[in-house]
């Protein structure tokens, strides 16, 4: 689809480009991070073929500045209709996010609006979402279901996710997610909605063939511990790779599910005791933060990320975008939480967004970091160098940012 004003969709242009006078390019190969200084990279067919081989060929110059990766945002929702903004204003006040969610609103308020929604309105609204995500830099997400919570419609979601993908210039990894929250008419009868998802939704959603993992909200007030090991294991049986919400608000045993499991990811995490983490080490799961999260919803603890990564996890940041808890786009503006508020480095908060990312999607041969032969998904920035990024907190002086080694936008 066409994009206007800032957008930039160039269909005559060549896949072939260069870019020149990079003043700083961080290259990370999944152990060193190291800064490319004065140099070059050239892209053939979308995907980086060389650095530091200077060309004359469709050249775009950087006017020495920082060319870094697309980032990878590991966690969202963002197939909804309307946002909850009023939840928000219910938060200034005074009321928490359990509060309000006990009185009728959080998850459960997003499912009328889905079920009622036809999936081309979902589409549309969606689509202006990715658009966004893409100018902050973001070039691929994990993008859930979990607003609907009955069959037709949690397809529907998925339906609408596969038609991003393909239509919108930003990449998109779909997680079924119908172990969101229970819907009003399961409320009383909670282990019959736990029978709907694995009896027929997940079958259902097999069939389909779109979705690549499975994700169970599994919390104090949701779905127990026993509860999730038997929807992944059902997701399993189907071929679903698992990710869990775990340790949000308490710590029920979410984040040691995820590590019997084998889960990719574990995320939140804000509740997570030393015996959970040393075996989301053990099992190579992906610690998935969401400091964003945490600020959105005015709560004072975040995610223990130092002690994380002093254990040896593999720490990833995203941004759990979603219409209710956290309505933040900007993995830059959670780069920048995650070094003031959660003891990371902007280093470490960088590789968190990018490389580690695309290990929690499973896609790290492909992007996450700049290296021969993964895709062209770049950001040519307006700053100097990774620590001007927090530097300049909610402003993002993003350039242009380029998806699969075609310019998508433009400042």
């Amino acid at each position: 689809m066409p994009k206007t004003g800032r957008w930039i969709f160039q269909n005559n242009m060549s896949f072939d480009i260069e870019l020149h006078n990079i003043g700083c390019l961080p290259v990370y190969d999944g152990n060193v991070l190291r800064y490319e200084r004065n140099t070059s990279l050239q892209v053939q067919n979308g995907y980086i073929a060389s650095i530091g081989s200077p060309t004359s060929n469709n050249s775009i110059d950087c006017k020495g500045k920082l060319v870094t990766p697309g980032f990878i945002d590991s966690h969202t929702h963002p197939i909804f209709d309307n946002n909850r903004n009023e939840e928000h204003q219910q938060r200034l006040l005074g009321e928490t996010y359990e509060e309000i969610a006990r009185n009728g609103g959080g998850i459960i308020s997003s499912i009328e609006g889905v079920r009622n929604s036809t999936a081309d309105e979902l589409y549309n609204k969606a689509f202006k979402r990715m658009d966004r995500f893409i100018s902050l830099g973001t070039t691929t997400i994990e993008a859930k279901t979990g607003y609907g919570l009955n069959t037709d419609s949690e397809l529907k979601s998925l339906e609408v996710i596969k038609n991003l993908d393909l239509n919108h210039s930003i990449d998109l990894v779909p997680t079924f997610m119908g172990a969101h929250a229970f819907p009003v008419e399961y409320q009383k009868n909670q282990q019959g909605f736990v029978n709907l998802i694995i009896d027929e939704m997940i079958p259902a959603v097999y069939e389909q063939g779109i979705a690549k993992y499975i994700d169970v909200f599994c919390e104090e007030g949701y779905f127990s511990v026993d509860h999730a090991r038997t929807i992944i294991k059902r997701g399993l049986d189907y071929g679903f790779i698992p990710r869990i919400h775990a340790d949000e608000f308490s710590n029920i045993g979410a984040s040691q599910l995820a590590a019997d499991m084998g889960a990719v990811s574990a995320d939140h995490l804000m509740a997570i005791d030393d015996r959970s983490i040393q075996s989301l080490v053990e099992n190579n799961v992906v610690a998935t933060l969401l400091p964003g999260t945490t600020f959105f919803l005015n709560k004072k603890t975040y995610a223990p990320a130092r002690k994380l990564i002093d254990y040896g996890a593999i720490v990833a940041l995203a941004t759990d975008f979603n219409p209710g808890s956290c309505h933040i786009q900007s993995i830059p503006f959670i780069m920048t939480l995650a070094v003031m508020s959660m003891s990371m480095s902007i280093e470490e908060a960088f590789i968190a967004a990018t490389y580690n990312g695309a290990l929690a999607l499973g896609c790290e041969n492909e992007v996450g970091s700049i290296e021969i032969n993964k895709k062209a998904d770049l950001v040519i920035w307006e700053i100097d160098t990774l620590f001007d990024i927090p530097y300049y907190v909610t402003d993002h002086p993003i350039r242009h940012v380029i998806k699969n080694g075609q310019i998508v936008f433009g400042a």
